[in-house]
């Protein structure tokens, strides 16, 4: 089991994560079972070892996840940092007792990893994005991804 503080947290998030020229390349999509999923391996400016992976159901546009997590080299775990949802799911804070459903975003906290459930299990709803292509924007503009060239407007609608 990986746990982590609300700073190390932190640091993972704020530590630059920058993107190699062919990312959109190999954050294509690929048919699974019943959904499309890809995934990339990046190194952080500090070392760290992160993963982001993409996750779009098939029959349900509003169902996707964008995961960044963080790799311990010690270990074949990862860890996830923060997920953003699409809108196709009731959550409930299970600390706060709040429900909501929406798009929404997941965030690992110190208080979660203590209950022994999913590191990342609160989540607070938001409005910063609507589908698989914005929610990968929003976490390379929220979790310190350096973007090659000036592709951020546009990035990844042939995702849709």
């Amino acid at each position: 089991m990986i746990r982590f503080t609300e700073r190390q947290i932190e640091a993972f998030l704020l530590e630059r994560k920058p993107l190699p020229a062919d990312y959109r390349k190999r954050l294509e999509l690929r048919q699974k079972k019943g959904h499309k999923e890809q995934s990339l391996e990046i190194k952080g400016s500090e070392g760290s070892d992160f993963q982001v992976i993409l996750r779009q159901s098939s029959l349900n546009h509003l169902d996707f996840s964008v995961i960044l997590a963080v790799c311990p080299r010690e270990t074949n775990l990862s860890f996830r940092l923060r997920r953003y949802n699409g809108k196709s799911h009731e959550h409930t804070n299970r600390i706060e007792g709040t429900k909501f459903f929406d798009f929404h975003v997941h965030t690992a906290t110190e208080r979660y990893q203590d209950l022994g459930v999913k590191e990342d299990s609160f989540a607070e709803p938001t409005e910063r994005f609507s589908d698989l292509s914005s929610a990968l924007n929003c976490m390379f503009q929220e979790c310190a991804f350096d973007v090659p060239g000036d592709d951020q407007p546009s990035l990844f609608q042939e995702l849709e």
